[in-house]
């Protein structure tokens, strides 16, 4: 059976697109994909395919940041359309996407 957390900051973020490339948010993106890890590691230890991710504007239902820790296989199969990146319809983004994305750029020093 496919066990699905959401994680949630206590800070007020609407999506995935407020995100920033910044130290706190990529750190905080980070952490939430750890939470994940750690929760499906404890709750779903036989599962071999996880997938986090979030939903991008317009398909995200709810306007405060959370991200979808998935133990897969879906059961039934057809949910997994909702966790699915649509190309540049935008649809789920995986949080690895979003971790590249949001990376800080490091300053060059010479």
């Amino acid at each position: 059976i496919c066990r699905h957390y959401l994680v949630i900051p206590v800070e007020h973020i609407p999506t995935v697109k407020n995100l920033q490339r910044t130290n706190e948010d990529h750190q905080l993106v980070s952490h939430m994909v750890k939470v994940g890890k750690d929760l499906l590691s404890r709750d779903a230890p036989k599962s071999e395919e996880h997938r986090f991710g979030f939903h991008q504007p317009p398909f995200n239902s709810i306007d405060h940041l959370h991200l979808h820790c998935l133990a897969l296989p879906f059961i039934p199969s057809w949910r997994q359309v909702k966790y699915t990146p649509l190309g540049p319809l935008g649809g789920f983004i995986d949080a690895e996407k979003v971790l590249e994305k949001i990376k800080p750029e490091t300053e060059v020093y010479s």
